[in-house]
């Protein structure tokens, strides 16, 4: 399992509190933040530590989460 450093993970964070805001609030779950932390945390493990390349990263695939989970 990799390890992050505090910074990335705030990083991370902020990419996850970011790209849940794009999502209307009556389809926000815990089963749709636990997949974009988890788009995110592959594109860590890939080597994408930016916040914008998270945030690209999660942003793309919200309507592939959406559609697989509602």
């Amino acid at each position: 399992m990799p390890s992050y450093s505090p910074e990335l993970v705030h990083t991370m964070r902020a990419a996850l509190d970011e790209v849940m805001t794009k999502i209307p609030a009556h389809q926000v779950t815990p089963g749709i933040k636990a997949h974009v932390a988890q788009v995110i945390l592959k594109a860590a493990a890939e080597g994408q530590t930016s916040y914008e390349g998270l945030l690209a990263s999660a942003s793309d695939q919200i309507q592939a989460i959406l559609s697989m989970l509602t």
